[in-house]
């Protein structure tokens, strides 16, 4: 025996060193260096983390305006589904009026919401009726619905994940996984070596290979360390890399690692990964919100997420489901009752649970904007945080659909004409819509931000409001001039305006010349009032390059439909300059609140002045040159609004507001060629079409506070007595007539001698 080892010593001594030579030169360093590279991976494991961007939550109290197809619109947007029960989180139902929501809860800036199932009821008068706890009957005064998710940033490499941890997953997924992928997990050394035969048994048997003997371990260091080749040195780094991982960490930490890094699908350039990813984009819900049938659904796409894609392929995909769920009855995980309830139950795939990349460019633009300041994109790329903005779903899609059905209904000539709007909340300044183009979706030029535009007689109310600043002097009952004027320009030419309909009309009381939005009366005014003073107003605004000349009266004032919003918006907010604000937080990836935007209100200025407008802008929709906004079905509303048409008819503009929502449409051509559309034919189309889906609250008709009702006389607008011949009842500041009234004998005395009490128009005006 000696001498046989002696006899076989001389030839295997030199494979023996070489050997031991290649393991002390080679494979020990290189285990040295792949060990490393696991502890540095592992020790601080971050995975790469979209920042997801998110409308506003729903707001839902007794009063608040809402109509069923708005409310079913704000839940099918934001991912919930109609299975007729609304007891699983991110479900609805409804019979009749009646809505039972279970929603799935958020975490936001303002603290967020738990999960609740509640019963809402809507009213006849588009409004919530009462709110309610959907089990106990318990009165709720107040619920909000988490927010859709609107817009992903993605860093380089493109990926869908959110982060769980293991306690938080559900125990049916995570033994499940197990009894699916690998039933020796809790023992083996990161190896399987059983299976290993087991598989290659069955390989051999069926002559191509039907079954793997990867471990949960193994699929994890393919997906963090290893391309997809297949040859002899990635299975050596695979083994060697699983070996390691295995005698470093806790079976929970690669458990933990894996459920968050497992692929699961692809949307475009977009890879989902991680089971929480899953669960949000295949059923619109959160991880521990599924049911068996859907844990089982994602357990079985693990073998193959493009083969068994349930939307592309939906039968496979329910074959392999049923399939987990008996292996899942096999290793005891459910009983009989339970599986076959989970088979019989459809796949019930959300529909609208996809990821959303960037639905609405031109919002997010300004979203971007307004956080460029705190968030460069390099930060936003990164990732792992949430946006929370002040889109509001229903008046985005509504914004949407209104420019759509005007310019379609206007036939050929539409086809040039584009398209803007901005849709605002008046008590708070928060921007609910954009829209950049007559195409929902188009990442082009926004016109809402970027198109300076001529914005015609919008600037009226402007002109009129400085005015009235001075109840002293003016008031909506003071006739105006209205007759034809010529103005010396700086380069010696003679101006000329006309009003529209080519008429000068006298003497006109104030509020008539802004309903009928008469040029010469307003230029008369102006003057009077003072350019200047007018203009310097529109730069408290932060605008610039306001035209100086009397031009800028009548609307020769370029400005964008945000900035024509921002403008309109004080008025809407009752003398409140509230700057617009499309974003209300920012929070990170621990649930902690990185950013708070807020706005102050503060004190309102020129208030009275401000209300005296609005009622005047009332009137504009009542019977000035958008009457057929009071002639229509939205008359109850008492929207305050101005139509507006650049010279030419190259812009056609419209901006109105309820109590609680302003809305600006602009039409017009990209080549500023004449669209052939005025105010009334164009944005107020619009801007109608949008009201007559979107829920709000109608403006009181009567004045506001600080003023009250007096009888005028419209030509002189001095106090009068109602019975006076011509006599107008008009709001005014109160307190700010004299308390005296002329009554009607003056009146009679000149019908006696042959007047009729009016003044006679005076002939054209030439100003220097």
């Amino acid at each position: 025996m000696g001498a046989f080892a002696r006899h076989s010593w001389r030839w295997l001594r030199i494979p023996f060193w070489v050997a031991l030579g290649l393991g002390l030169g080679f494979v020990l360093p290189y285990t040295l260096i792949l060990n490393k590279r696991v502890q540095d991976r592992f020790n601080d494991l971050v995975f790469a983390v979209p920042t997801r961007v998110y409308a506003r939550p729903l707001t839902l109290a007794p009063g608040v305006p809402m109509s069923p197809s708005a409310l079913e619109l704000e839940l099918t947007f934001a991912g919930y589904g109609h299975d007729g029960a609304g007891k699983v989180p991110g479900s609805w139902t409804r019979n009749g009026s009646r809505y039972v929501i279970s929603s799935r809860g958020y975490a936001g800036p303002d603290g967020g919401e738990l999960p609740k199932r509640i019963r809402v009821t809507l009213g006849h008068g588009q409004v919530v009726e009462s709110l309610a706890e959907a089990a106990s009957g318990e009165p709720i005064k107040l619920a909000h619905l988490d927010p859709a998710r609107i817009a992903t940033v993605y860093g380089a490499q493109q990926e869908e994940r959110r982060i769980v941890r293991l306690a938080d997953v559900p125990p049916l997924l995570a033994s499940g996984l197990q009894a699916v992928e690998d039933r020796d997990f809790k023992h083996h050394i990161g190896l399987d070596f059983s299976a290993i035969l087991r598989a290659a048994f069955a390989n051999l048997r069926a002559g191509h290979t039907v079954q793997g003997g990867s471990t949960l371990t193994q699929q994890l260091v393919r997906n963090l360390f290893l391309d997809r080749s297949q040859n002899l040195v990635r299975k050596f780094n695979e083994a060697l890399l699983s070996l390691l991982i295995e005698a470093h960490y806790s079976k929970d930490r690669i458990l933990e690692a894996y459920i968050n890094e497992v692929f699961l699908g692809q949307q475009g350039n977009q890879a989902v990964h991680g089971f929480a990813a899953g669960a949000e984009f295949y059923f619109g819900r959160r991880l521990e919100d599924l049911r068996p049938q859907e844990i089982a659904l994602l357990v079985g796409m693990v073998k193959g997420p493009s083969y068994y894609d349930p939307r592309r392929y939906p039968k496979r995909a329910l074959s392999r489901r049923n399939l987990v769920l008996k292996e899942f009855y096999d290793t005891g995980l459910l009983d009989a009752g339970q599986v076959n309830a989970a088979q019989a139950a459809p796949l019930d795939i959300a529909p609208n649970a996809q990821l959303p990349h960037n639905r609405f460019p031109a919002f997010m633009q300004l979203v971007r904007a307004q956080i460029t300041n705190d968030f460069d994109d390099d930060t936003l790329r990164k990732g792992n945080l949430s946006i929370f903005t002040t889109l509001d779903p229903a008046a985005q899609l509504y914004a949407e659909q209104a420019i759509t059905t005007a310019i379609k209904n206007m036939g050929k000539r539409g086809d040039k004409v584009q398209a803007a709007g901005v849709v605002t909340d008046t008590d708070t300044g928060s921007v609910l819509a954009v829209v950049g183009s007559k195409t929902p979706g188009d990442p082009g030029f926004n016109r809402a931000l970027d198109a300076r535009r001529p914005i015609g007689s919008l600037v009226k109310p402007f002109v009129y409001l400085v005015a009235l600043t001075d109840p002293a002097h003016w008031n909506l009952g003071t006739p105006l001039d209205d007759s034809p004027i010529m103005l010396r320009q700086p380069n010696g030419k003679t101006w000329m305006p006309q009003n529209d309909d080519n008429q000068s009309h006298g003497f006109v009381p104030m509020v008539d010349a802004l309903a009928h939005s008469w040029n010469l009366a307003t230029i008369h005014l102006g003057l009077a009032v003072g350019v200047q003073r007018v203009k310097a107003f529109l730069e408290s605004f932060g605008f610039t390059d306001i035209n100086p000349s009397p031009s800028m009266l009548i609307g020769a004032v370029d400005l964008s439909p945000f900035q024509v919003a921002q403008l309109y918006e004080y008025l809407a907010a009752d003398g409140h300059a509230l700057p617009l604000l499309a974003v209300r937080g920012v929070v990170d990836g621990t649930g902690h609140t990185v950013k708070r935007y807020e706005v102050e209100g503060g004190k309102g200025e020129y208030q009275e002045a401000v209300r005296l407008i609005t009622w005047a802008m009332q009137q504009v929709a009542e019977y000035g040159t958008a009457h057929s906004l009071g002639d229509s079905s939205l008359a109850w509303l008492n929207a305050a609004g101005k139509t507006g048409t650049s010279n030419d008819m190259r812009d056609s503009w419209f901006a109105g507001f309820t109590a609680d929502r302003l809305a600006v449409f602009w039409m017009g051509r990209d080549d500023n060629k004449p669209t052939g559309l005025f105010g009334a034919t164009g944005g107020l189309r619009a801007w109608q079409d949008l009201f007559r889906h979107l829920p709000t609250r109608p403006l009181p008709a009567q004045p506001g506070e600080g003023l009250e009702m007096a009888w005028i006389d419209p030509t002189n607008g001095k106090p009068t007595q109602p019975e006076c011949e011509g006599a107008r009842q008009f709001p005014v500041v109160a307190g700010s007539l004299s308390p005296d009234t002329e009554g009607c004998f003056w009146q009679r005395i000149g019908d006696f001698f042959g007047g009729d009490g009016s003044t006679p128009a005076p002939a054209a005006s030439t100003v220097q």
